[in-house]
C-alpha cells in the first residue's frame, strides 16, 4: 500500500471533491469541497486496538487507528473509549513518541527536503477530530517526500482532543523524521484543566484518567518550540520571544554566602536562536516571570501593527511585536518567512488593524524581507460556542514547495458537518476566554505537579 494512498475505510462517510490551484501565483488559495452524509457508521472496522509485539508502528495500524477513532467518535459513548484504545496501548504509545520527543531540540532544522519533497504546515486543531482527518486525506498522508509540521494546539475546546493527539503522535512514532508536534499553549497544565482536555481524559478513562492525563502533560513538556524549514520558514505557535541577558552572580567573601542579582530584561530587544536553544521547555506552565520567559513567548506571544516589543497585556503572558519586529528578525536570521498561529476567529474578533480568521489564515506583516503569517487549522470554531450566531470560519493548511519553500500555498477547507453529538468538557458559556488575561496565580507549579518523564 503506498504510503500517499489512503484506505477506504478512513472516513468511509465523506466523499472528497477535487482541489485545483490557480496557476503561477505566489501565495495562491485552494478551497477543498465535499459532502457529508449524516448517517453515522453502523459496523467497526476493527476490534480493539493492540500494541505490535515487536513496537513497530505500521501504515496500515495508523489508517486502522483512524478509522476507529472516527467511527468510535460517532457509535460510542466516552466511557467506552478504554474498550477501543486500552491503557497499555496508550501506554506504549506516549512512552515511545515521549522518547523520541524529549530528544529533539527547542527548534528543529528541517534541511533533509529536496526537488521531490514539499512541506504541510498546519496551526490549531482544538480536538477537532474530523476535521483533522479530512486535512490529513486533502493534504495527503506524511511521507518520506511530504513532511508535516504541527504548529500546536492540538487539544482543549473540542470534543475529541484526546484522539487528535494520540493520533499525531502515532504519525510521530512511524515517521519521526517527517512529522514535527510543536507545542501550542494549550498544552499546558493550566489550560487544559481549564479548556475541557483534563475533564475529557478522565471521564474517558475513568480510574485510570489521572494516570493517562499526567502521562499526557509529561508528553506535552517534550515537545518542540519552534522548527526551521530549509532554512528560510520559521514556524512556532505564538511567534517570536525576547532577549533575556544572562546576569552574572556575585559572591561575597563570606564562606557560602551568594547574592544573586535580579537579571535586567529588556522587553524591547528581539532574542536569538541561540537563546532559543537554551530554554528550559520542560515546565508544565510556561513561566511569565523570571529567567525562563522564551517558552511562554513563543506559546503566547501576538503579533502587532504597532512598532516594537510590548508586553501582551490583553493575555497577562508573552509579547506583542510589530512589523519592524518581523523584519528585523527575517533579516537577522537569513529567514524569509513566518508562519505561527495561536489566534482564531474569536481572538481576531477582538483585534482591531487584522484581518479575520474566515479563511483559516492571514497575512498579518508584509516587510521587506518576507511575510509573517497566522494560520488556524480548526473550521466551524469553537465546537461549542455559547452564542447562536457561529463565525462559520474555513481551517486552513499550507504547503511549501521547492526549491526554497517560502512561497507558501494557502488551502482552505470547511468543517465536516455534521459532528458527532457530544456534551463540552468545559463550560463555555462562563469560562475566561483563552484571548484575554489569564490567572497566572493558578499557574504556579506546586510540587505534586511535578512529572518524572520515563
Amino acid at each position: 500500500m503506498s504510503s500517499d494512498s489512503p484506505p477506504d475505510t478512513v472516513n468511509p462517510i465523506l466523499t472528497y471533491g477535487e482541489t485545483t490551484a490557480p496557476p503561477d501565483e505566489p501565495s495562491s488559495t485552494v478551497t477543498s469541497s465535499y459532502n457529508a452524509s449524516p448517517s453515522p457508521v453502523s459496523t467497526p472496522p476493527s476490534t480493539s486496538l493492540s500494541w505490535p509485539p515487536d513496537g513497530k508502528l505500521t501504515l496500515d495500524w495508523i489508517y486502522n487507528l483512524m478509522s476507529v477513532f472516527d467511527w468510535a467518535s460517532r457509535n460510542l459513548p466516552p466511557v467506552n473509549f478504554p474498550s477501543v484504545l486500552p491503557v497499555s496501548v496508550f501506554d506504549s504509545l506516549v512512552l515511545t513518541a515521549s522518547k523520541i520527543l524529549h530528544k529533539e531540540p527547542n527548534c528543529v532544522r528541517i534541511d533533509d527536503v529536496d526537488s521531490d519533497s514539499m512541506v504541510v504546515v498546519v496551526g490549531d486543531l482544538h480536538g477537532q477530530l474530523h476535521d483533522t482527518l479530512f486535512l490529513l486525506r486533502d493534504a495527503g498522508f506524511p511521507s518520506e517526500n511530504r513532511v508535516f509540521v504541527f504548529n500546536g494546539d492540538y487539544v482543549d475546546r473540542g470534543a475529541w482532543g484526546l484522539e487528535t493527539f494520540l493520533l499525531l503522535l502515532a504519525w510521530k512514532v512511524f515517521l519521526p523524521h517527517r512529522v514535527y508536534l510543536l507545542r501550542g499553549n494549550h498544552e499546558s497544565k493550566y489550560c487544559t484543566s481549564v479548556y475541557g482536555f483534563e475533564k475529557e481524559v478522565l471521564i474517558k478513562y475513568g480510574d485510570k484518567g489521572k494516570h493517562v492525563y499526567r502521562k499526557c502533560l509529561g508528553c506535552f513538556e517534550g515537545l518542540p518550540l519552534a522548527t526551521i524549514i530549509a532554512g528560510n520558514v520559521y514556524t512556532a505557535h505564538g511567534g517570536l520571544f525576547r532577549s533575556i541577558p544572562a546576569t552574572p552572580s556575585k559572591r561575597s567573601k563570606k564562606k557560602n554566602r551568594r547574592i544573586s542579582l535580579t537579571p535586567e530584561i529588556n522587553p524591547f530587544s528581539l532574542g536569538s536562536l541561540e537563546e532559543l536553544s537554551k530554554a528550559r521547555r520542560s515546565v508544565l506552565d510556561p513561566p511569565w516571570e523570571g529567567q525562563n520567559l522564551i517558552p511562554g513567548d513563543v506559546l503566547w506571544s501576538d503579533p502587532s501593527m504597532s512598532p516594537g516589543l510590548s508586553p501582551n497585556t490583553e493575555r497577562g503572558i508573552g509579547l506583542l511585536w510589530g512589523p519592524d519586529c518581523t523584519e528585523e528578525f527575517l533579516k537577522k536570521f537569513n529567514l524569509k518567512l513566518i508562519i505561527r498561529s495561536h489566534e482564531g476567529p474569536d481572538a481576531r474578533e477582538k483585534r482591531p488593524g487584522f484581518a479575520g480568521m474566515d479563511e483559516g489564515y492571514t497575512i498579518d506583516h508584509t516587510v521587506e524581507t518576507g511575510k509573517l503569517i497566522t494560520l488556524f487549522s480548526a473550521p466551524d470554531y469553537p465546537q461549542f460556542q455559547a452564542t447562536v450566531e457561529r463565525y462559520n470560519n474555513k481551517g486552513a493548511y499550507v504547503v511549501l514547495k521547492p526549491p526554497e519553500f517560502n512561497n507558501p500555498e494557502f488551502h482552505s477547507f470547511e468543517a465536516i458537518l455534521p459532528r458527532p453529538k457530544v456534551q463540552a468538557y468545559y463550560d463555555y458559556e462562563e469560562v475566561i476566554d483563552s484571548d484575554e488575561e489569564l490567572d497566572l496565580a493558578s499557574m504556579v507549579t506546586t510540587p505534586s505537579d511535578i512529572i518524572v518523564s520515563t
